[in-house]
């Protein structure tokens, strides 16, 4: 199973950058994972943001993509549970998982009701640098509970 991690949004701050870049080369020790970058729309309008972010993300997804939307009011979950959640999408042969950030005017519903499932991080709303971190180092803790790898502490 392939993992893609995509956003929508600007390039990652240089602040972040390196470590997110490093969170997805451990990732790839156990799944091939990588970033798709959906460019922000140039409308001031956040419909019409939300809008056109929505129907690129529609264009990209395969009809037999699992879908994680992360979303503030999404269900939230351990980390022990995303591993069994990436366990049990490896196990039904998924060809891909994505997790998808939305912009900053978020989604729409077509793209909620299209989502596998949704995920929140937190109740608290994070910048998406942040969020692109907390992901991707998320997705390596879940995939070193799998291993029964050191890094997890329960």
């Amino acid at each position: 199973m392939k993992i893609q991690l995509w956003t929508i949004g600007k390039q990652q701050d240089a602040s972040t950058r390196e470590a997110v870049e490093d969170f997805t080369g451990r990732i790839n020790r156990y799944f091939p994972c990588e970033w798709k970058l959906i460019p922000p729309s140039k409308s001031t309008d956040p419909v019409v943001i939300r809008k056109s972010e929505s129907q690129l993300v529609m264009q990209y997804l395969q009809k037999d993509d699992y879908l994680i939307l992360l979303d503030e009011r999404g269900k939230m979950i351990s980390s022990p549970e995303l591993a069994v959640l990436l366990q049990q999408k490896a196990n039904e042969s998924r060809k891909q998982m994505i997790f998808l950030i939305g912009g900053a005017y978020g989604v729409e519903k077509i793209i909620q009701q299209r989502a596998d499932f949704t995920w929140s991080l937190s109740k608290l709303v994070f910048p998406h640098q942040i969020v692109r971190l907390i992901l991707a180092e998320q997705v390596y803790r879940a995939c070193t509970i799998l291993r029964n790898e050191k890094y997890h502490h329960d």
